[in-house]
């Protein structure tokens, strides 16, 4: 029978929280939402709720039984630990790496996690690297900007090149964008404002010849990697038109989106899923349900159950399983 593996899932710990409310002000607080529950107040908004989903494991499971899946990687979202000073930062990655590789200790054949690195300072960043290595981690999460430096940015290449060397994974994960504080996104920051960081994001690493420095390693772009399906054809066109010597690609960007970019399918409409698929092919698109964020799991399966039989079946396992070597 086939494996269902979400590749897009979150969870928070108690001591992760518990170090935000301490050190990360005033980039990030914690409010209280109109119906009493605590939440993250990032970019003045109130984002993720601070729910008993987000904390329990074996109600994880018993939510994963209930939607049929198999495994769930598991990863920190928005903030990440990126705020406080580097001995805060790392404590807070040290934090929720633990907290995370203990439930996969706990349930050996449910859960696998991303690991979370304070990438504001790459020698501890590569430091925890190894570290979560060794206890087990099958991947790395990171945000589309770091504070608001780009992932492009050279201070961040002694951290991508280890990455690199390993070959592993990497989930690319939206927060606020650059410029966020002008555009007074309130509720559309997890909906216009997520999806344009991470379109932003990916283009960028295209754009800078990142793929072709970087061939070992899997980037992979969340919620169907944003915009970038819908507008592959727009970003060529605009490429030809300006393109120069001073271009440090030579394909068509759509060729990276294509032939080196990975994709969750955290898409909600079966319209949507197709035009992922045919943009990033079947082998490179896998499922995720964002839960336990606002999502509708079975609305995801649904569309990938548009697809082909055995392309719905590599979207929904077989590919995770070859990618994080399941």
């Amino acid at each position: 029978m086939m494996a269902i593996i979400d590749i897009h899932t979150h969870m928070i710990s108690e001591s992760w929280v518990a170090l935000l409310r301490e050190n990360a002000a005033p980039a990030y607080s914690v409010g209280v939402r109109d119906d009493g529950v605590e939440a993250l107040v990032e970019a003045g908004t109130l984002t993720m709720a601070f729910i008993p989903q987000m904390f329990d494991y074996a109600g994880r499971i018993q939510n994963m039984d209930a939607e049929g899946i198999d495994i769930s990687i598991v990863s920190l979202t928005s903030p990440s630990s990126f705020w406080g000073t580097a001995e805060q930062s790392l404590e807070a990655s040290k934090a929720i790496n633990n907290d995370m590789r203990a439930a996969q200790t706990t349930y050996p054949d449910r859960i696998r996690f991303l690991a979370t690195l304070p990438w504001q300072y790459p020698d501890l960043a590569i430091q925890e690297l190894d570290r979560v290595c060794e206890m087990g981690a099958v991947g790395i999460m990171t945000l589309c900007n770091i504070r608001g430096e780009n992932l492009i940015d050279e201070k961040f290449k002694p951290i991508w090149d280890a990455i690199d060397a390993r070959g592993l994974p990497v989930l690319v994960h939206p927060t606020a964008p650059l410029g966020y504080e002008k555009q007074d996104l309130g509720a559309m920051l997890a909906t216009v404002g997520f999806t344009f960081d991470t379109s932003l994001a990916i283009l960028r690493m295209v754009n800078d010849g990142f793929f072709d420095r970087y061939k070992n390693m899997k980037i992979i772009a969340s919620h169907g990697g944003g915009t970038l399906p819908y507008l592959k054809s727009r970003i060529d066109l605009f490429f030809k038109a300006r393109q120069s010597d001073k271009d440090k690609i030579k394909e068509l960007p759509s060729t990276y989106l294509t032939n080196s970019v990975y994709y969750d399918g955290v898409v909600y409409d079966e319209n949507a899923m197709q035009l992922l698929v045919e943009l990033g092919g079947p082998d490179r698109v896998m499922f995720g349900s964002d839960w336990p964020h606002p999502t509708n799991i079975k609305q995801v399966l649904n569309a990938t159950d548009v697809l082909p039989a055995d392309q719905a079946a590599k979207v929904k396992g077989s590919n995770a399983q070859s990618i994080f070597g399941l």
